[in-house]
């Protein structure tokens, strides 16, 4: 636990705390009559009921939309349906400022309802909503469905011999054994929901802002520190109490099952029920998740003088874009694969020593330990990245001007998500056989490298493959730290949106499309790779 410890209060401890005591002590003295006044603020009520209101409506669409995209992935087998469930993740590894795009080129000013039906859903309430069900649907299927393939059914089977009708048996026996999953689902799409950013700032206009919206407002706009603080403590506090409560719900559905292999649950559709819910599934999906990347793609490609890839080859110049970059925006493409790669070698190596600790299981302590790898996920990231310039500017962490800033910021997004996929399969190992190794005369070292790493050896890669993925769309931290010759690519597209122009606004899509592409080509080989189905990821 030392080296995570240590990576988590240096790189995430310290700069959300030095951001916090700016805002709230003057003079040398702690200003917490200023909590007050914040809190007491009418504006600020209105920013957390809307914040709170917009994430629990969506987290029932998503629940609404996903639970029975989880039931098909776990209990029907059809054609493509490995494809399927990697392209069903593509949002979720997405950057936030490429599904605002997506939603934007279909909901928005010239997009596909527009150009069909004169109707517009941007700067509204619904484009959110529906920008948010597409990026967590991911998380319901994975989580719930993950589970749910895994439940014996002839437990429910049983019930059924025994009298229950179908219904019944499904409320008796099957839902409760879900309901931690649910629980756990649930609880994660809040929490991405409470801290939503590029959505709502592409999508929600000046009408609409969430705690982390105007945390970004306060601090980079404003330059209204001691408010910034007061919200990222609210903020701080709400997501402390949902990731203990996550916390729980995850232990209690790793222990209080038995289950079995996924592959022996599933079977092809039988009769019209079955292959109306799997026909109504598969529309859900085209509709929600593979329409926008398909107008998103085409919108990237609809050029002034008919469709092309003319904004594909302004990308490559630095004086086809208004002004907005020093270089030309391709070159993010560069810079964001090595932050990413960096990144992604920080991550592993801190995740992976942390799963290991997690492995040992110690009472308090170590859950305390697990609820706080998950924090960076929903601590403000905009206070991450202006924390880091104002606490890593002095000896010996002077880092200010240093390329590393961008890839230890990612890598705090990256960690969680390592452990969550090398958990269960380190949890899985035998400890017999390292006992065994033990007795044979071989060191720890050795016996975590010729017993433990062959066996998680996939988990790894997929590991690395999730931390890569997550660290490119890196957004929130990313936009104060990158330096403006040198952006990442959800950085360069947030520049190109904010700009007005077609041109501008042809190459924010060509660029999205670029990324989007990456991530799926990503994701596509970890779901090859992948042979665990039981992460929380």
């Amino acid at each position: 636990m030392a080296l995570p410890l240590a990576f988590f209060g240096v790189f995430f401890g310290y700069p959300v705390a030095a951001i916090v005591a700016r805002g709230l002590k003057a003079d040398g003295r702690w200003q917490f009559g200023r909590i007050g006044e914040v809190l007491g603020d009418p504006h600020t009520a209105e920013v957390v009921w809307f914040t709170t209101w917009q994430a629990a409506a969506s987290t029932a669409l998503t629940l609404a939309l996903a639970l029975p995209a989880a039931y098909v992935f776990a209990r029907l087998e059809f054609p493509g349906k490995r494809l399927l469930r990697a392209v069903v993740t593509v949002p979720f590894v997405l950057p936030t400022v490429v599904a605002g795009s997506a939603f934007l080129a279909l909901l928005g000013r010239g997009g596909l309802l527009d150009e069909l039906w004169g109707v517009r859903l941007d700067t509204t309430v619904w484009a959110i909503l529906l920008a948010h069900v597409f990026f967590n649907y991911a998380v319901v299927v994975r989580t719930v469905g993950g589970l749910w393939g895994q439940l014996d059914p002839r437990q429910e089977e049983a019930a059924r011999v025994l009298g229950a009708g179908r219904f019944a048996a499904w409320r008796k026996v099957t839902l409760p054994a879900l309901m931690p999953a649910v629980a756990a689902a649930a609880l994660m799409v809040f929490l991405f929901t409470f801290t939503s950013f590029g959505v709502i700032q592409i999508l929600g206009g000046p009408r609409y802002a969430t705690l982390e919206v105007e945390i970004y407002q306060q601090t980079a706009q404003m330059l209204d520190l001691p408010t910034a603080a007061v919200l990222t403590l609210v903020q701080f506090a709400v997501v402390a109490v949902l990731l203990l409560v996550h916390a729980w719900t995850v232990r209690r559905r790793e222990t209080a099952l038995r289950l079995v292999d996924a592959a022996r649950t599933a079977r092809r559709p039988r009769g019209a029920g079955q292959w109306a819910l799997l026909a109504s599934v598969l529309a859900v999906i085209g509709l929600l998740i593979l329409l926008p990347l398909a107008v998103l793609v085409l919108r990237s490609l609809d050029g002034p003088d008919g469709y092309g890839f003319t904004f594909y080859r302004a990308l490559a110049s630095a004086g086809d874009n208004g002004g907005t970059f020093v270089t030309a925006p391709l070159e993010a493409v560069g810079n964001s694969l090595t932050y990413a790669l960096a990144a992604t070698a920080i991550a592993v190596v801190v995740g992976s020593l942390a799963a290991a600790a997690l492995t040992r299981r110690g009472g308090r302590l170590v859950r305390g330990f697990d609820a706080l790898l998950m924090l960076p996920l929903g601590t403000s990231a905009v206070t991450v990245g202006f924390g880091f310039l104002i606490a890593l500017d002095e000896p010996p962490l002077d880092l200010r001007t240093s390329w590393i800033l961008v890839p230890l910021a990612q890598a705090l997004v990256g960690v969680p998500f390592v452990v969550r996929t090398m958990l269960p399969v380190l949890r899985a190992v035998e400890p017999r056989l390292r006992e065994a190794a033990a007795v044979l005369g071989a060191s720890p070292l050795r016996a975590w490298r010729e017993v433990d790493l062959p066996l998680v050896g996939r988990a790894l890669a997929v590991a690395a493959g999730f931390a890569f993925a997550v660290s490119l769309g890196e957004f929130g931290a990313t936009v104060f730290i990158a330096r403006p010759d040198h952006p990442t690519l959800p950085v360069a597209v947030a520049r190109l949106l904010a700009r007005p122009g077609e041109l501008t606004y042809g190459q924010a899509m060509a660029l999205s499309t670029v990324l989007m592409l990456v991530c799926a080509a990503a994701l596509l080989v970890l779901e090859r790779v992948r042979t665990d189905r039981t992460g929380e990821f």
